[in-house]
């Protein structure tokens, strides 16, 4: 299958150590800037499906805000309970400032 490449925000939008969540063609996607480095998981604990945007990015783990479960936003590996399923994560591509992420395998 081929790169399905959307066009979803500017590097700048996202500061460093921080989530901000997009609608990509109704999928939500929590973009996470981990030191200048974007990584793209999708906003559902795999745990109780809260909203991750809503939880902390601590370093390169994203924690849920109701049980503090974690993920490695770089695998989508859990990597503390109560999750047991990774999440979701999507390839992200920066051009000319832009980030774009690739949506084609969901």
């Amino acid at each position: 299958m081929a790169e399905k490449l959307i066009k979803t925000a500017k590097v700048t939008d996202i500061p460093a150590g921080q989530i901000k969540v997009y609608d990509i063609e109704d999928i939500s996607i929590a973009l996470c800037n981990v030191n200048g480095l974007f990584y793209a998981v999708e906003n559902v604990c795999t745990h109780d499906d809260a909203p991750l945007v809503e939880g902390t990015l601590i370093g390169k783990e994203i924690e849920c805000p109701r049980h503090h479960a974690r993920f490695d936003v770089t695998t989508g590996a859990v990597t503390r309970l109560p999750a047991y399923a990774p999440l979701k994560t999507f390839p992200v591509t920066i051009k000319n400032g832009e980030i774009y992420v690739d949506i084609a395998y969901y």
